[in-house]
């Protein structure tokens, strides 16, 4: 396993270690629901430095990634990010992403999935058709995501650019806690707020910024995997491997907004007749009506019993207090409020079609 430049500090804390993506990373530290609600109500620190980051340079860059990507760059202005997805040949995702603009046409950087690293990098090496710089900075960056709606505040002190009023998806760059040249985005898997803070990987650095972070505020917790996961469940954000994959569209995921037909891109055909004929099968999120908990990969059944999708997602709410999930169906089970089964221990139990983000 690999380890971030945090991870002795969250071995130091008691936190409760697993391997994620090749990356020993902390699943909790007191506890999720603990974590989860500290997130919602105040605010948490996340160790996401296993994240990949590539810089691409070049009077070309701007094609490359229209190339690969389904969203549209060419919209994006010095300052702004955007979330997207790269699609194969077939109309499948090979991951989902965020698309950094440091200087309109000329250079991005694209923070890409840990578990995905590779296999993006050799797909965009593999479209790149000159004029590009292709850089894979992803040891050489650390990344902290401050989350929760008090995160600005406790932060702004150690910042020297003003991120009380930095606008959801753009980024500024300043010195924070003594450290220079760090980028700081309105951006996070959590849907609280809060921002993510990106520095270099130098002797010193994660510990003079974790450390800062903590003493701004003594009520901050540090929050593991474990509630990053029932975070963005709650929110309806897809998590790659689980709600999204190589086999699956971004039309059938609910992603049709980050999906723009026009430009070209790979499989922009296929996924343009998708759009016009409709897709087979939906991502959609459900609430249990039933006492139960749905996992990843337990049938979807209609009220006959006959299998009709797969959970992806799913988790007791710590919000909510009620079951939720995530799943594929058959387009005709997708609409709001349908009834649907979810076969739990040789139970079929009833569960209702509802919007995300989760109420």
């Amino acid at each position: 396993m690999k380890n971030t430049p945090f991870t002795q500090i969250h071995i130091a804390l008691g936190a409760k270690m697993a391997s994620f993506a090749g990356f020993n990373m902390p699943i909790s530290y007191t506890g999720i629901n603990e974590e989860h609600l500290a997130v919602r109500k105040h605010a948490g620190v996340f160790d996401v430095s296993h994240m990949g980051e590539f810089l691409i340079k070049g009077p070309g860059a701007l094609n490359l990634i229209q190339r690969v990507t389904s969203n549209d760059a060419a919209k994006l202005s010095k300052g702004k990010i955007q979330y997207s997805c790269i699609t194969n040949k077939e109309g499948g995702i090979i991951d989902d992403l965020l698309v950094y603009c440091m200087e309109e046409n000329q250079e991005y950087m694209l923070v890409v999935n840990a578990g995905n690293i590779k296999k993006d990098w050799d797909w965009i090496t593999e479209n790149n058709t000159g004029n590009v710089q292709l850089t894979d900075v992803s040891d050489n960056i650390c990344l902290l995501a401050v989350q929760g709606p008090d995160a600005t505040r406790i932060l702004q002190p150690l910042c020297s650019a003003d991120i009380l009023n930095l606008k959801y998806y753009h980024f500024t760059k300043g010195s924070f806690a003594g450290v220079e040249d760090v980028l700081i985005s309105a951006t996070g898997y959590t849907g609280a707020g809060g921002v993510e803070i990106y520095f270099e990987n130098k002797p010193g650095n994660a510990n003079k910024i974790w450390d800062a972070i903590f003493a701004a505020d003594d009520k901050i917790k540090p929050v593991g995997l474990g509630a990053r996961d029932t975070l963005r469940l709650e929110m309806g954000f897809c998590l790659y491997g689980n709600d999204i994959d190589d086999a699956t569209s971004p039309l059938e995921a609910g992603l049709g907004w980050i999906t723009k037909f026009t430009k070209d891109f790979t499989a922009r055909e296929i996924l343009e007749k998708q759009k016009q004929n409709g897709v087979s099968k939906k991502l959609i999120g459900f609430e249990m009506i039933d006492k139960g908990i749905a996992r990843h990969g337990y049938p979807i059944t209609n009220a006959e019993g006959k299998e009709i999708g797969r959970v992806t997602s799913g988790t007791q709410s710590p919000s909510l207090g009620k079951a939720i999930g995530m799943g594929y169906v058959e387009t005709i089970y997708a609409p709001i409020d349908s009834e649907i089964f979810i076969h739990i221990r040789n139970a079929q139990l009833k569960a209702k079609v509802v919007k995300i983000p989760f109420e």
